[in-house]
């Protein structure tokens, strides 16, 4: 699947959702996507976690 396909289904999939149960459905839906989109960049290994939270929470390391 290329990603104009993908973006295509993400947009439709956001339209939907925003239309059937409204502003708050619209953004559970956005939190979820997100979520659902760092996990598999973590399990593909392309990201670290660990890192992100050792940045969120202001640890840091200089090497």
């Amino acid at each position: 699947m290329n990603l104009t396909v993908a973006g295509t289904a993400i947009g439709a999939f956001v339209a939907f959702m925003s239309l059937q149960f409204g502003l708050w459905g619209f953004l559970v839906s956005l939190l979820f996507m997100a979520i659902g989109a760092l996990l598999g960049r973590s399990a593909e290994g392309k990201l670290d976690l660990r890192g992100i939270f050792d940045a969120i929470i202001g640890r840091r390391s200089s090497s």
